[in-house]
């Protein structure tokens, strides 16, 4: 199965359902980033310290696979200049929708977030990569990526899935069941049916993936970068696990300003 292919439909339904994270940002919300008062998130529900940003005035930042009309304009407002990197045209419209409504420089580019060839190396000075890295199947490129289109001294904030969440049946959890059932990493055309997949999500569901520790934490150290940020995030969303532990991981990661040999 072409999986990037399969998502980009996916996650244009998705728009056209309203999920949550395809809801553009109020003008409420862009005139507060004009006056300094923003926030975004990497995760569910806990805002991305502002520690963790640069100075965003005049600041390149790429918000990869971070499409919907939310973090991206918020960025733009506060004064960066942003380009959106999705796989889904409709995600993107929605970016261009708050951006022409609001009068917001952003540009928005459709294709793979492993796979940024259509982007000059060193040519942003932060990358913001919310929780999205689950509908690849290999991530470890991602990061790969992510570090070349970084400046040297340049900044990679990311979200993502903590793989435990994968070690469980999600249909039951779903419904407030906990049965271990998967090992990790987790893979929805390898570790489940197809029949048993689209009876529990349906045909039309985004197809996802539970990477290991060692492929979030691990592939970014590999990539070259230095992790300097780290905190941990609840769903709030009917789950059995949300009772039990934190179900999202961010981190913060600086390309350095010359490559170790270490």
């Amino acid at each position: 199965m072409d999986v990037v292919a399969h998502n980009r439909t996916a996650w244009d339904r998705q728009v056209e359902t309203n999920n949550p994270w395809t809801v553009p940002v109020s003008p409420e919300v862009i005139a507060a980033a004009r006056r300094g008062e923003w926030s975004v998130l990497l995760t569910e529900s806990t805002p991305v310290p502002r520690a963790w940003f640069p100075d965003l005035a005049g600041r390149a930042v790429l918000c990869l696979a971070s499409g919907g009309g939310q973090q991206g304009p918020v960025l733009a407002a506060a004064g960066a200049r942003v380009t959106v990197f999705d796989n889904s045209p409709r995600q993107l419209a929605q970016d261009r929708q708050v951006a022409e409504r609001e009068g917001l420089d952003l540009v928005t580019v459709q294709g793979d977030m492993a796979d940024l060839s259509v982007l000059a190396d060193a040519s942003f000075d932060l990358v913001f990569h919310p929780v999205s890295n689950l509908f690849v199947a290999d991530v470890r490129p991602v990061w790969r990526e992510a570090y070349r289109v970084l400046r040297p001294g340049g900044t990679l904030l990311a979200g993502f899935m903590n793989p435990v969440e994968y070690l469980f049946d999600r249909a039951l959890s779903d419904q407030g069941i906990l049965q271990v059932r998967f090992r990790i990493p987790y893979s929805d055309l390898t570790s489940i049916s197809e029949e048993e997949r689209i009876a529990d999500y349906g045909v039309e569901a985004p197809l996802e993936f539970g990477h290991t520790l060692d492929d979030q934490i691990g592939g970014q150290i590999a990539a070259g970068f230095y992790l300097t940020g780290f905190y941990e995030d609840y769903r709030h969303q009917n789950v059995a696990t949300a009772a039990y532990m934190p179900s999202y991981i961010a981190t913060r990661a600086v390309k350095p300003l010359e490559r170790s040999n270490v």
